[in-house]
């Protein structure tokens, strides 16, 4: 029996709806590289996530949208800039990794930055993209991962129609650590799946 073949998602130049404006991070923007550095160094985000790769200044921050503008070219990932649709105000970042063709399957992932929070955007968000990832982005299976403890994701998670399918032992990096790990409980939305409502502001 042959492989099914199945090409990547390529995303659109942007995605409207929920009151927000989803499109591709532009390394070349000073405003697109501060609002980067910014997500990534903030402490909430280190308490939650240990990148590979940790972004400090400017030029890191360039050269960290430069690596993910290639991989989005490769239909590796899916990038967008989460900005408020009425007046363009950054408010964070949403994308989609891993992604497996073979399998559609790619896993999303989303942070805000300190001063957007408590509006909804999040969940707003992965409605925006998990909508377009499982219909024109072709994937049948959406993930959701987070670090075991943090209910502010397990929350949006569940409103987004991402059903809790277990934990993942030792399955990513512990705060700031590259030699220790933490447990990540994993939720799961399927193409099939009944589509979650609309979002009902505010909420995290």
């Amino acid at each position: 029996m042959s492989s099914p073949q199945r090409t990547r998602p390529r995303p659109p130049s942007e995605l409207r709806g929920h009151g927000l404006l989803l499109r591709a991070w532009d390394p070349r923007s000073d405003d697109d590289a501060e609002a980067w550095l910014r997500g990534l160094t903030d402490p909430e985000f280190r308490r939650w996530n240990t990148p590979l790769r940790p972004v400090g200044d400017l030029d890191g921050a360039r050269r960290s949208l430069r690596t993910r503008a290639a991989l989005a070219e490769e239909g590796a990932v899916v990038s967008f800039h989460i900005a408020d649709a009425a007046d363009g105000t950054p408010l964070g970042h949403i994308g989609i990794d891993d992604i497996r063709p073979v399998m559609a399957v790619g896993r999303i992932g989303y942070w805000v930055l300190p001063e957007a929070r408590g509006r909804g955007v999040a969940t707003r968000a992965v409605l925006l993209a998990a909508d377009w990832a499982l219909t024109e982005g072709a994937l049948h299976r959406l993930e959701l991962g987070h670090a075991v403890g943090h209910e502010v994701s397990c929350r949006v998670a569940n409103r987004c129609g991402f059903l809790p399918e277990g934990t993942l032992r030792d399955a990513m990096f512990a705060p700031g650590r590259h030699d220790a790990f933490r447990d990540t409980h994993l939720h799961a939305r399927l193409a099939t799946d009944p589509s979650p409502p609309d979002p009902s502001p505010p909420g995290p």
